[in-house]
């Protein structure tokens, strides 16, 4: 078991926590300076997750599942909720309990199990629908690439997943897929938003309530099995449909952008899924190639001498559509999480399509988000390829998602940061102040995968504890109950309880410290960073970082008063502030590189993935291969570089595979085709193999850059290594070493300014 932990930090349960045992009053928790969070990987597969054919039984004061920490009296057939001391009867059919046979659900290490939910309806499960929303406003070029990603994804869904098909330029064009022999399109304008109840009207879906259908609509009855038909049923007529499909025909003037409607495209997406049956699963699948220049969700003109926005002009106010279009888009987000249905973002451009402005739709629903710079780069083809496959590479996508947190009386919930929306669900847990989405204990996810891991931050509640029930009880319980509904249909509750220790840190920080957990603490606090940069305006994220990094040293760092050299961090905390560093220079605090669209497209998928992936979008990881000796992690600095060395950097976001000058010139050369340099032959192989082996498990699929030493590539390692040389400090350096071109500090003098700092008296 141990060994399974070493190499799971998430374990059975996939909860990681900043702090692994609590303090016991607000006061305390304020002085631990890094907040009480927890990160949950919601239905992670794990293979000793028990499944039970049966629904659980829940506490009838605070509704909290029966779980291994309730007290059981067997004679009496009675069981205590650990969370609120309720006491509940067992029901008729348990009544064989004993100490010798129990139920699934009260084995101690059964922490996180599954309930099944029987289908009481005889009708099979509805089946997931895919709505395709295909931009035509790019070049021929990219959109055959479009064409055969499409074909391929049909061919590989599910035969009973329901499949419909729009695509937009200057207009929105719906096709109607249940007639083979007679192709039928409805056209929408795209310059004006259009009401729901207009788009069901025209499309023929309104429902019967008074509303009579459109004279001379064929079959008025058919209702959505127009537009939705099975994978199965409809895969020819949509391969001809593809065939057929050319870019968009309206002409554009030149000097001029395509007047391109995303937003009516989406709008129109929504109304025909909100005639589906609620509570179907349903994706909106969208790709596009460049800006909304049409409609509501419009980002810039059509003139192209008004640029797209950038950070600049957010920050000034500059950008003259942005706030109206996030408004949009906060409206279909409202619309999409009512019907229960995901939107998800595949962009395809060199510059921005308006991902910053749909991200609130996105996030809210659990949509997935790719960001590529062609419909034929591998970034793109290969996620788009993994959303439909089956298998071990499948994402596992699943629907309908609720959360619902049960925890102990002392504790409240602030909120969760991450792909949710909140169900404004009061309870006495409930904290005053909100974090994200918060104001409540219940939040839906429209979409989850095997991926998908919120931040749940924690407050405590003010009142002293010594006079309270609790105040006896050592330990602390958390309870996340989360339902969705499988990839086939099937209900599933997934149910995880936790608990930990409560400390008096007043008396002693020793076991406080022990339980820190540094990894997890980086992430939520980039997490943290990253909202408020994007909730509050001149907000300094650097600053903010430092402040918090130096209180955190002074507080648990070992020192004497106002002497720097005395200073020393408990390993607990010692690579803390090189997470802290590399935030501090990483794309979700520095906007000034990026775009606001790549910035929106960073940040969304921190939010969402567990704490592994996402430490390793703060601090990429560094592997050195040499002949000499094994592959090894590497210090993630210039001086790591040398002529006779591989690096492989995983940035999350890109893998780049980096020859020192040596290796390229004897590959260059051809080396490793003759037969006496095999082991040179190997050690060109080796980090192509690890790269590869990375890329396939992860979603998106990231860039790869092979490059080398002094090449114009290269750059995609140095940006992500420490400068411990500079130009301004070359001439200490040994002879061609490598330089970093920069003015940002080193991690040592950074580490001097922070241990300065810290002891101040």
């Amino acid at each position: 078991m141990s060994e399974i932990a070493s190499t799971d930090p998430e374990g059975v349960d996939g909860v990681r926590m900043t702090w692994n045992v609590w303090p016991r009053s607000k006061v305390e928790a304020s002085k631990c300076v890094i907040p009480l969070a927890a990160t949950i990987a919601l239905i992670r597969s794990h293979p000793d997750i028990p499944q039970l054919p049966y629904a659980p039984l829940r506490c009838k004061t605070c509704t909290s599942a029966l779980n291994p920490f309730s007290r059981v009296d067997f004679t009496a057939k009675i069981w205590i909720c650990p969370f609120c001391y309720q006491r509940n009867h067992f029901p008729p059919h348990y009544n064989a309990i004993s100490e010798t046979n129990l139920p699934g659900e009260l084995y101690p290490q059964y922490t996180t199990v599954e309930y099944t939910i029987p289908h009481s309806d005889p009708n099979p499960p509805p089946s997931p629908v895919f709505l395709f929303l295909l931009d035509t406003c790019i070049i021929e070029e990219e959109i055959n690439y479009l064409k055969s990603a499409l074909g391929r994804a049909i061919g590989l869904l599910p035969d009973n997943a329901l499949v419909g098909f729009v695509s937009f330029g200057t207009q929105v064009q719906v096709y109607e897929l249940g007639f083979s022999d007679m192709s039928k399109v409805y056209v929408f304008r795209g310059s004006k938003e259009i009401p729901k109840d207009q788009i069901l009207e025209q499309l023929g879906l309104a429902s019967a309530s008074g509303r009579r259908p459109i004279k001379g609509a064929p079959f008025p009855n058919s209702g959505v099995s127009r537009f939705l038909l099975p994978a199965s049923d409809c895969e020819y007529t949509l391969n001809a449909l593809l065939e057929e499909l050319q870019r968009d025909q309206w002409p554009v003037p030149p000097g001029k952008r395509p007047a391109r409607c995303t937003g009516v495209a989406l709008s129109v997406a929504a109304g025909l899924l909100s005639a589906c049956v609620p509570g179907t699963g349903a994706r909106i699948i969208t790709l596009v190639g460049g800006p909304c220049t049409e409609g509501p969700g419009t980002i810039v003109s059509k003139d192209l001498s008004d640029p797209v926005r950038s950070h600049k002009d957010l920050d000034k106010d500059a950008a003259p559509y942005f706030k109206k279009a996030v408004k949009f888009y906060d409206g279909l987000a409202k619309q999409l999480v009512s019907q229960g249905h995901v939107l998800d973002v595949f962009a395809s451009a060199l510059d921005q399509v308006g991902v910053a402005e749909m991200k609130v739709a996105v996030e809210r629903t659990g949509g997935l988000v790719v960001l590529s710079e062609s419909f034929g780069h591998s970034v793109f083809k290969d996620s788009f390829k993994r959303v439909f496959e089956d298998g071990e590479q499948s994402l596992g996508l699943c629907f309908n998602g609720t959360l619902e947190i049960n925890c102990s009386k002392e504790i409240k919930i602030q909120g969760i940061v991450g792909p949710c929306t909140s169900l404004e669900k009061k309870g006495p847990s409930v904290a005053d102040t909100v974090i994200g989405e918060g104001n409540t204990t219940m939040w839906k996810m429209c979409g989850l995968d095997k991926s998908t891991c919120l931040t749940v931050l924690f407050d405590l509640s003010s009142s002293d504890r010594s006079n309270t029930p609790g105040a006896v009880n050592p330990q602390l319980y958390l309870q996340f109950l989360t339902s969705y509904q499988g990839p086939d249909g099937q209900l599933v509750l997934r149910v995880t309880t936790v608990t930990r220790r409560w400390v008096d840190s007043a008396v002693s920080s020793e076991e406080l410290v022990q339980g820190f957990d540094q990894e997890t603490a980086a992430v939520v606090m980039a997490r943290y960073a990253s909202l408020k940069m994007e909730t509050e305006e001149t907000f300094d994220a650097t600053r903010w970082l430092d402040r918090f990094l130096i209180r955190l040293c002074s507080k648990f760092g070992d020192y004497r008063k106002d002497d720097p050299s005395s200073f020393t961090l408990n390993p607990s905390f010692s690579l803390f502030p090189q997470f802290m560093f590399n935030l501090r220079r990483s794309q979700f605090v520095q906007v000034f590189n990026n775009s606001p669209d790549e910035t929106a497209y960073f940040r969304m998928l921190l939010n969402r993935e567990n704490i592994s992936n996402a430490a390793v979008m703060i601090q990429p990881s560094l592997i050195s291969y040499s002949f000499n000796s094994l592959p090894a992690p590497a210090l993630l600095d210039v001086a790591s570089i040398a002529a006779d060395r591989i690096l492989l950097l995983d940035s999350y976001f890109s893998v780049v595979i980096f020859h020192g000058m040596t290796i390229a010139q004897w590959r260059n050369l051809g080396y490793q085709n003759q037969p006496e340099h095999q082991a040179f032959a190997q050690l060109l192989q080796a980090p192509q193999d690890d790269a590869n082996a990375v890329i396939r498990d992860r979603f998106p699929v990231p860039r790869l850059v092979v490059c080398d030493q002094h090449g114009s590539q290269a750059r995609f390692l140095l940006a992500k290594l420490n400068p411990s040389a500079t130009y301004n400090n070359a001439h200490e350096m040994a002879a061609g070493s490598d330089v970093i071109f920069t003015d940002d500090v080193s991690l040592q003098v950074f580490f001097e300014h922070l241990q300065r700092l810290a002891v101040q008296s």
